[in-house]
């Protein structure tokens, strides 16, 4: 009888796969590239973005005028900032002048990106033209809008033709937020426009078919259709509103620069909002604790803003999704 020797086959180590010696270190030699060409980006953010940031938190705990010894005072700067009369006129001056800007702005930029959308002429040459105020200086926009809104400069002179009475633009407190604003509006106004109508054309086109079958004229079709439709973008643009607006600082300093610290923000100190305040503080009084304070409580105030934006500007979009669905449906079978 014969016997027959099974010969065991010897498992081959990872059949199929490669053999995991050294992977760890192939596969850091691999990734090394790419992390060292991205490496720039990081170090400088971490030099002149975290670093900055982390210092003035540090900062905002202690008394420092920026050569002296530091002292550690606690929670002290934010304890004096709270009962601090010019702080809060500064962030009612802020609110005053963001809302008399923002509103209008964003309501003059999604009228320009409807007219925009439609079929006229030069279009892209408006788009060129509206996006210039956005790129230029803001000192020499300043210096000139300064002109425009002096005594007997061009607003004044104006306003006396159409048989008005002249407006103190630079001396009275309506009128020093109001040129503010216009400067405000003058810059901003054509970038929103065209991130409004990037959003416009990006909406289907059976959705306006469906507005002029059901007879919607421009009106009707831009706050009824176009406007629920563009829910997103406008929240973008009202966060990125609402963050530039909390922030205004050249306009007020150069239109009301002084060497004298009493007089800054204009008379009455109706122009001083909370970063030209927090600008005073640290580099005209040299209290960069203080300064560092006022920034920290600036950051919770934009970042409550974007909260309560986003909450009411997306509130219904859901029932919007809804509706419109319905309505791209209705488009469609009806062709």
């Amino acid at each position: 009888m014969a016997t027959v020797t099974g010969t065991a086959e010897t498992p081959v180590a990872g059949k199929g796969k490669r053999a995991d010696t050294g992977a760890p270190r192939g596969r850091r030699r691999r990734h090394l590239p790419p992390y060292l060409a991205i490496s720039p980006y990081y170090l400088l953010f971490a030099i002149f973005g975290a670093f900055p940031v982390g210092f003035s938190l540090y900062l905002s705990f202690q008394d420092w005028d920026g050569i002296g010894e530091k002292r550690f005072v606690g929670f002290q700067q934010y304890e004096w900032l709270l009962r601090d009369s010019v702080f809060w006129h500064s962030i009612l001056n802020t609110f005053q002048i963001w809302f008399m800007s923002t509103v209008p702005m964003l309501f003059l930029a999604l009228i320009i990106a409807f007219l925009l959308n439609s079929q006229v002429r030069y279009a892209s040459a408006l788009r060129v033209a509206y996006f210039i105020p956005n790129v230029t200086s803001m000192v020499a926009m300043t210096v000139v809008f300064g002109s425009v809104f002096a005594q007997a400069g061009l607003a004044n002179s104006a306003l006396r033709a159409i048989g008005v009475n002249e407006i103190d633009w630079l001396s009275s407190s309506l009128g020093i937020k109001s040129a503010i604003s216009v400067m405000i509006i003058w810059r901003w106004v054509g970038y929103n426009a065209l991130i409004f109508l990037a959003g416009l054309q990006a909406i289907p086109t059976e959705i306006f078919e469906a507005a002029k079958v059901d007879g919607a004229n421009s009106r009707q079709t831009l706050f009824r259709v176009v406007v629920p439709q563009l829910r997103p973008v406008i929240l973008f643009a009202v966060i990125t509103s609402t963050i530039n607006g909390l922030q205004i600082f050249t306009e007020s300093q150069v239109l009301f620069y002084s060497d004298d610290p009493g007089t800054t923000g204009g008379p009455g100190q109706e122009g001083m909002t909370i970063v030209l305040y927090l600008w005073q503080q640290a580099f005209n009084d040299h209290q960069f604790g203080y300064g560092a304070a006022i920034g920290w409580l600036l950051f919770a105030l934009i970042a409550l803003f974007v909260i309560i934006n986003w909450r009411l500007v997306s509130g219904s979009e859901r029932d919007d999704r809804r509706g419109f669905a319905a309505l791209r449906k209705g488009a469609r079978n009806g062709r």
